[in-house]
């Protein structure tokens, strides 16, 4: 993967770590699972909506509307209640844990849907290896409670959502401006959310620690992390993408340990560990270009570009060399998008 690629991977593993912890200070002050998915999600579609529409590219999206609510029930409006309705009975390093069953569910679906997506050799073996992980957990810490069995449960049917979500993404959606089809897919999962919101508010006023859990959810874990997303879709692939759900679980527990109190099983450290090996593994075995590779790739390009044994003073490029370079470097659509 490239520089940009990694830089996008690991600010999203980053991002959707974080969730899991303000999932469960909502729904544990009170917040409904229903309501709480609402507001985050209309919080995040106005956001980008406004900008969307400043910079003028709701156009964009003009003949895809069937594909932007697939996408949206999907990746959505399915599995944001689903979560916070399963972290009622499990914690919140467990549910992360959990929904990094969505690679190997993409590995399915492209069997029948995405030829490019499938998956064989190093990377099947890695997406096996983190399963393992899943199966670990679910066996071994909660296999005995039937609440938990039934967050768990609904937990995956989360992660069986986003695992289709990004395929329609990638095939449909992909060259569309990221701000308008995240901020009209938030926007349309809002509008199916609402009468079950409408039928379950909070019994109360949320407290000050759930509303900024809200806000946090809505602003920085929706919003900007969806953007970001769908520049790493964009550049990497739906498959290679979702492997951030093997890492994210890392940023997950790790923060349930420290602000909640969460004691993880043996289970979850089985399956903490077989995740990390499966997801080193799934995204073909190599490590981020770091600062020995940018130096070996300079001193490459150096050495192409110095005269005979000379040493010769850098040179400015020419106005012509540096139209050349602008006019066939090729930039992906969303490239910007990654990394804000």
């Amino acid at each position: 993967m490239s520089v940009r690629a990694w830089a996008g991977f690991f600010a999203m593993s980053t991002i959707w770590g974080v969730p899991y912890l303000f999932i469960k200070v909502a729904v544990d002050d009170g917040v409904p699972p229903a309501f709480l998915a609402w507001s985050r999600v209309v919080l995040a579609a106005g956001v980008l909506l406004v900008l969307a529409r400043r910079a003028g590219t709701l156009v964009s999206l003009r003949g895809r509307w069937r594909w932007l609510v697939a996408f949206a029930l999907f990746e959505i409006a399915v599995p944001f209640p689903l979560i916070a309705s399963g972290e009622q009975h499990v914690d919140s390093s467990v549910a992360a844990i959990i929904i990094a069953a969505a690679p190997l569910i993409v590995a399915l679906l492209a069997l029948r849907f995405d030829e490019s997506e499938r998956v064989s050799g190093r990377r099947l073996a890695g997406l096996l290896i983190g399963l393992g992980g899943v199966v670990a957990l679910v066996g071994i810490d909660i296999a005995g409670s039937s609440g938990e069995l039934l967050g768990a449960g609904a937990i995956l049917v989360a992660a069986a959502g986003y695992a289709a979500g990004p395929m329609v993404l990638n095939r449909k959606l992909a060259d569309a401006d990221p701000r308008a089809t995240m901020g009209a897919s938030l926007a349309i999962a809002g509008i199916v959310l609402t009468p079950f919101a409408a039928a379950r508010p909070p019994a109360e006023m949320p407290s000050g620690a759930a509303i900024a859990a809200l806000l946090v959810l809505g602003l920085v874990c929706t919003a900007a992390a969806f953007v970001i997303y769908s520049g790493l879709i964009a550049e990497i692939g739906p498959g290679r993408a979702l492997v951030i759900t093997y890492v994210a679980p890392v940023v997950a527990v790790a923060l349930g340990v420290s602000v909640l109190g969460e004691r993880p099983g043996a289970g979850a450290i089985a399956g903490l560990l077989l995740i990390i090996a499966g997801s080193w593994l799934s995204t073909d075995g190599r490590l981020p270009p770091g600062p020995s590779a940018v130096l070996a790739s300079l001193g490459r390009r150096a050495r192409r570009g110095g005269g005979r044994g000379t040493a010769e003073a850098p040179r400015q490029p020419s106005s012509t060399t540096m139209r050349i370079t602008t006019t066939t470097t090729t930039i992906p659509t969303n490239a910007g998008t990654i990394g804000f």
